[in-house]
């Protein structure tokens, strides 16, 4: 496939991206002409830095008594981390998931989980997807 032809699909993944509300003005804001390697490098330490909170927080919503206050302090970081690449739906997960917290809601903390995770789980995939096209299109030299 051309270069033209994997920036055009580059571009058409990202534009679904932003009208689906999967990502944000801050994704956009990340993209810096000076510095190729900066994206990949923030995308890697959000997917590794995300997925090791929600086990996190997997693992004490599964104790017998949670610790609700370290709940709410991964969501936060969680939030923070994933407004760092703008994931958008990541973010709005994330505050979903604070009135459980808050409310002492094991119940309730397990559900938001599942919805956080799945958002998570959403945009790793379409970021890695972000990442190996525009891998591909490095591969076959300048622009």
């Amino acid at each position: 496939m051309s270069a033209a032809a994997l920036r055009s699909q580059l571009n058409e993944h990202i534009s679904y991206m932003y009208a689906t509300g999967i990502l944000d003005e801050y994704y956009q804001q990340l993209q810096s002409p000076q510095d190729e390697g900066f994206v990949p490098e923030v995308i890697n330490i959000f997917l590794r830095d995300a997925d090791r909170m929600l086990n996190d927080i997997t693992s004490l919503l599964n104790l017998p008594i949670v610790d609700f206050g370290m709940v709410g302090e991964l969501v936060h970081q969680l939030k923070a981390c994933s407004c760092s690449v703008g994931a958008w739906k990541v973010n709005l997960a994330c505050e979903h998931f604070r009135q459980f917290y808050a409310a002492k809601s094991k119940e309730g903390c397990l559900t938001a989980l599942n919805l956080l995770r799945n958002e998570f789980d959403d945009v790793r995939g379409r970021l890695q997807a972000i990442m190996q096209l525009e891998q591909q299109i490095a591969a076959l030299g300048p622009k």
